[in-house]
């Protein structure tokens, strides 16, 4: 599937095939309609196309205007979050497009150092990932071509819910060797994800998503055993291509993931490249101990109650077990890291993140996440530059990594540089299902800049995904301050008020739920219970803390309060920031 839709009027045709042909040879996979085929409704294809797209650029024009399937189709960009928009001859996108920014590409003929044409370029990075400099890879011997694949989440037959976190970390490691083969392309994770604990019908499911191939399993872990069943499908007609089932002790787990990737492949008559094969077989542990601690740590990283100290604190001490077990296991210094990172921007702890990341970068420079670790302490250390060094390298390394897509909208909201934090929070949004702190943050981003439409839809999607987590966990702040922030977006007062008391019952040390709370109070035009929420929180906020409040958009009415002005005063004396404070915006 391509990763760029280009949507143009006929009169523009010319310079759409000339962007089209331009962001290839950068190395973009790219799809207009001149590649419709004969045999389908080109509106169901298009739909596919268009709703599968990473990016969508849209080219404005004055037929455009009057074009209902631009219009469409920049709509359905819009509401996904992959909208890149340019205009061939001035003319300005009509509402509510016009409250997005639009690249002038009058007087373009290809040349990419066009001012225009940069800002395109970046922004369909940003969302479509680095293009590639060099050459296409050679092609595979005997590759097939147009093969999509979904991964099913593997169902965790264990009977156990608490071993979840292992049948879905077996399905990321799948998805992720298979991703590996240049000559597939994978449905992302967060896709996949979305139809887990459903009855899929896989001619349906293929057929929505455009793919020619499903792949479902199970997995029972038990003891020092584990079982996993997998099955590859055609989802044109829903036989089975292959199917196995693995029996083995849980020191085996690498080899069976192993083999079901190659057998896959196999199945589909593609060859592997020697280095697509070593790339499959690198774990980053040969220890099944240490990778299952680090599963259950990263469980608990991403689902547990963000600003409950008690996640850090779990997190570490898995991780720490882990690492005993393989002390050069990368993946789990980062997330140890990360952990650590969050008690001294959060907690104000001394302590230090530093080891972990320089660990792990020692053990694999190209770790993305570890990057990312790197970023987020740099920034913490009001030192912007290097942060942006690091999250350069990080998405370079991967850019669909979720911990770096997340780590860079944070950094950059910290630099308050808005615009361009949207479209890594919006990935990171997209790259895990229960992801609200981001979608929170992203918010924040569109009402700052006047969005008002996006702001209406990430505000849902955050109060959306709250209630999912409070679901599971009806005790956690993090998730009901979300929620309350969600809700004062959306014009819900009355749960706002009901949820923040919530909150403040079941989780009162949860300091960063309570600077959401202000937040969502400051909306609700609440200011004097927006004070007494940020009292103790500023009495105990971090540098880092301190730094974030003063680029807040969610805070700039208050800056004119001479009690919010003297928390602010003695915040920066107490964390020793030097200099004049943030003006507002």
């Amino acid at each position: 599937m391509s990763d760029i839709f280009i949507s143009y009027a006929r009169s523009t045709e010319a310079v759409a095939h000339q962007i089209a042909e331009t962001l290839r040879a950068r190395g973009h996979k790219v799809w207009r309609d001149d590649e419709l085929p004969a045999h389908r409704n080109y509106s169901e294809v298009i739909e596919e196309r268009l709703r599968a797209a990473k990016a969508v650029v849209v080219v404005w024009s004055a037929e455009a205007l009057g074009s209902q399937w631009v219009r469409a189709e920049a709509d359905v960009a819009r509401e996904a979050g992959t909208l890149v928009q340019l205009s061939t001859d001035g003319t300005v996108p009509p509402l509510p497009f016009n409250q997005i920014q639009c690249a002038d590409l009058r007087g373009w003929s290809g040349d990419p150092s066009h001012p225009g044409w940069t800002k395109v370029a970046d922004s369909v990075a940003s969302l479509a990932g680095p293009a590639f400099a060099t050459a296409p890879s050679e092609p595979q011997p005997g590759a097939k071509k147009g093969l999509t694949i979904c991964v099913l989440p593997f169902v965790n037959m264990s009977g156990d819910s608490e071993q979840e976190y292992f049948s879905d970390g077996i399905t990321e490691d799948i998805i992720t060797d298979l991703s590996k083969v240049s000559a597939l392309d994978v449905v992302a994770r967060n896709t996949a994800f979305a139809f887990k604990g459903q009855i899929v019908d896989i001619k349906q499911l293929a057929k929505d998503l455009g793919l020619t191939h499903v792949i479902e399993g199970s997995v029972r872990k038990a003891g020092g055993r584990v079982r996993i069943t997998a099955q590859l499908i055609d989802g044109k007609n829903g036989n089975h291509v292959w199917a196995d089932r693995f029996d083995r002790e849980l020191d085996d787990i690498f080899a069976i993931q192993d083999e079901i990737s190659k057998a896959i492949v196999g199945a589909l008559k593609l060859t592997l490249l020697p280095k697509e094969q070593k790339a499959i077989e690198t774990r980053g542990t040969s220890n099944p101990d240490a990778y299952d601690l680090y599963l259950m740590a990263r469980n608990y990283w991403v689902g547990g109650n963000e600003g409950d100290r008690r996640r850090e604190d779990l997190v570490i001490r898995i991780c720490e077990q882990a690492l005993e077990l393989d002390p050069d296991y990368a993946k789990a210094w980062t997330l140890k890291g990360l952990a650590q990172a969050q008690l001294k921007v959060i907690f104000s702890q001394v302590v230090d993140a530093l080891p972990a990341a320089n660990r792990a970068l020692d053990i694999n420079p190209d770790l993305a996440e570890a990057h990312a670790l790197k970023a987020l302490l740099s920034q913490a250390e009001n030192q912007p530059e290097d942060a942006n060094r690091h999250i350069e390298l990080a998405l370079a390394d991967d850019p669909n990594n979720f911990d770096a897509n997340r780590i860079a909208g944070q950094v950059m909201f910290k630099q308050d540089r808005l615009e361009e934090a949207i479209p890594y929070f919006e990935k990171a949004v997209a790259l895990d299902e229960g992801n609200y702190h981001d979608a929170l943050l992203l918010t924040t981003c569109y009402e700052a800049l006047g969005r008002v439409d996006d702001v209406s839809r990430v505000a849902r999607l955050t109060l959306e995904r709250a209630e999912k987590r409070i679901r599971q966990d009806p005790g956690n702040g993090a998730a009901l301050a979300a929620g309350v922030y969600g809700a004062a977006f959306l014009g819900d007062a009355d749960r706002a008020r009901s949820w923040a008391d919530r909150v403040l019952l079941l989780d009162p040390d949860n300091f960063l739920a309570r600077y959401n709370l202000a937040c969502a109070f400051v909306r609700l035009g609440d200011t004097d219970r927006a004070l007494d929420l940020l009292a103790p929180y500023f009495a105990n906020a971090s540098m880092p803390d301190i730094l974030h409040a003063e680029v807040d958009p969610d805070l700039d009415t208050l800056r004119e309060d001479s009690r919010f002005v003297e928390m602010m005063e003695q915040a920066r004396a107490r964390t020793g920031i030097e200099g004049e404070a943030a003006s507002p915006a």
